[in-house]
């Protein structure tokens, strides 16, 4: 990506090199081993756990207490990489700053998140962690509108150094959530995240439709999603219990 930066030639010949790059991996692969007996048969049976795998995952969705944690994952990621996606280009189209600047946001929210991510290890040994989701949540849907209403460039920064730390940690919550709610079938639960990843990829592309539609700036109020479905979905702590 710096070689391509230095050289000018744009995102667009960089992500066609790596795509030239893939296929090229891929024809090597073909002529490689892939260990124990080789032939028709081992690629017929192959292929049939794969399209087993596919359908035990399907079958898997329709268990609710995993589908709420899948959607959840998806909206996490819709703040955390939707946000961090969209942030650089907010701060010089929206705010109307330097591109420079826009580094400046983007370091903020990374930087903020690892010292929460760090922190938050002590605070769930004495926090449960679903009260601290509902709470960080509350937090996010009250600081991230303020974000987007705040005049000038640093005070947008602060609140973002705010909302990243907000947030720290979700992700480990809720796969957490996810893996405990299929005990034993790590795999599964691998194979069910791919499937709802499908699905999720599609979130960006609305909301690209959306800024090109309305503006980057109007676009960003939907990233409020996130906290509400994360209050919506999230459930009681003695619900969950019983």
């Amino acid at each position: 990506m710096g070689g391509a930066v230095l050289l000018g030639v744009g995102w667009r010949v960089l992500f066609l090199s790596s795509g030239v790059a893939t296929v090229f991996v891929l024809v090597v692969a073909r002529g490689m081993p892939l260990g124990g007996d080789s032939g028709i048969g081992q690629s017929g049976a192959m292929a049939k756990d794969l399209k087993q795998g596919i359908f035990d995952a399907l079958r898997t969705l329709k268990n609710f207490p995993v589908l709420r944690w899948l959607v959840l994952l998806e909206f996490w990621d819709l703040m955390l990489d939707g946000h961090h996606r969209y942030l650089a280009l907010y701060v010089v189209d929206v705010v109307g700053t330097a591109s420079a600047n826009a580094a400046k946001g983007v370091a903020v929210w990374t930087g903020v998140g690892l010292v929460g991510d760090v922190l938050l290890i002590p605070l769930l040994e004495r926090v449960r962690s679903l009260t601290y989701l509902r709470f960080s949540a509350a937090a996010e849907l009250l600081l991230y509108p303020a974000f987007l209403l705040a005049p000038g460039l640093w005070p947008k920064l602060v609140i973002v150094g705010v909302l990243g730390f907000a947030n720290a940690g979700w992700y480990s919550v809720l796969k957490g959530k996810l893996y405990s709610s299929m005990p034993g079938q790590s795999g599964a639960v691998m194979a069910v995240g791919d499937v709802s990843a499908l699905f999720g990829g599609l979130i960006p592309l609305g909301i690209g439709i959306a800024a090109r539609t309305w503006g980057l700036g109007a676009a960003m109020w939907l990233l409020l999603a996130r906290p509400v479905a994360l209050l919506v979905g999230t459930p009681r702590q003695r619900k969950l219990a019983a």
